[in-house]
């Protein structure tokens, strides 16, 4: 797919990895609708992405305000051909805390936004590109979700947060099967160690550790590495059904 003619919906788009994913799509003629649940970093957003942008305040747990957001999206950009799911949460919390055992809330509502609310994107979107023109491959559209490389080395706290990013590795080949008929492909990036708000907020030393962790190159990812594959994914159509590490090749320890 030419990234010119890109009508993408991005979720968690106003900031970190979503909003370098809409900026590189906008840079090369694409339009973006950013799906998220922070609202004051929206202004911004489309101030920096200008005409070819809109927000939209949406939970992606909605199965209702989901499906109308993506009726809206499709106006705005005249059908839909990309989905990048990049909303989600840390969830972090040991099992057995000091105080009490992990209070089972913690962990559903983990689960629910990262695995849950992916699922919820990819299958209505998937609903709506159906329903495209396809290209000269048959190909009608692209799902793109995000994983982490906790779902294959999980650390200590990370249980709810690597339990659904595993899912939606374990998700990513089932949905590639099912939705070759309609010629929408799915894949799963799976990011090591990163810049993102939370990252960027730590001190500088702890954000020295952790790129002197990497093995090459030493330093944090860059979102725009990040969009970069993304784009390369929605351009690419033989890549489908498999989830791609993007970490440096980092293997985090258990703690």
């Amino acid at each position: 797919m030419d990234l010119s003619q890109s009508k993408a919906v991005i979720t968690g788009g106003v900031s970190g990895l979503g909003l370098a994913v809409a900026r590189r799509l906008v840079a090369a003629g694409g339009k973006v609708t950013l799906f998220d649940v922070n609202a004051d970093k929206a202004e911004a957003a489309l101030a920096e992405l200008g005409d070819n942008a809109q927000f939209l305040a949406v939970d992606v747990t909605d199965e209702q305000a989901v499906r109308a957001a993506l009726a809206k999206a499709a106006e705005f950009s005249d059908g839909i051909n990309a989905a990048i799911n990049c909303a989600g949460v840390l969830g972090a919390g040991r099992a057995l805390g000091r105080e009490a055992p992990m209070p089972l809330g913690r962990f559903a509502t983990t689960v629910q936004i990262n695995l849950v609310g992916s699922f919820n994107m990819a299958k209505e979107a998937a609903a709506v590109m159906q329903n495209n023109e396809p290209n000269a491959d048959g190909e009608r559209g692209v799902i793109i979700n995000t994983a982490s490389v906790a779902a294959y080395e999980g650390q200590v706290g990370q249980a709810a947060y690597s339990a659904s990013k595993a899912g939606l590795v374990g998700m990513t080949l089932p949905l590639a099967r099912e939705f070759t008929r309609f010629g929408i492909r799915v894949m799963t990036i799976a990011p090591g160690i990163f810049h993102t708000p939370m990252v960027d907020e730590m001190p500088p030393a702890v954000q020295e550790s952790l790129g002197a962790s990497i093995p090459f190159p030493q330093r944090l990812g860059k979102s725009a590495e990040f969009a970069d594959l993304a784009a390369h994914i929605i351009e690419n159509a033989y890549l489908n059904g498999s989830t791609i590490r993007l970490d440096g090749a980092v293997r985090l320890q258990a703690k």
